[in-house]
């Protein structure tokens, strides 16, 4: 296992969505994925995303404007 970090900062969806499914691809299962946003929507996106494709959320963050999701790769 081994983590990564997607910086998803300043894009709008569905960019951020698109950004972490290409980002998810790279990686292998159990591999975990935090992903950095500021936009909102990204917090019921995501999760929606993860639970569709068969993975893991572990974490959701939000403050100072900006929305952290750890996922864990299926």
């Amino acid at each position: 296992m081994s983590e990564h970090v997607l910086n998803a900062r300043r894009l709008l969806c569905p960019l951020p969505v698109i950004r972490t499914q290409d980002k998810v691809k790279t990686l292998q299962a159990g591999d975990v994925l935090t992903v950095e946003c500021t936009d909102p929507g990204v917090m019921q996106d995501i999760p929606a995303w993860c639970r569709i494709n068969g993975h893991k959320v572990l974490d959701t963050r939000t403050g100072d404007g900006e929305y952290v999701i750890v996922l864990e790769v299926g």
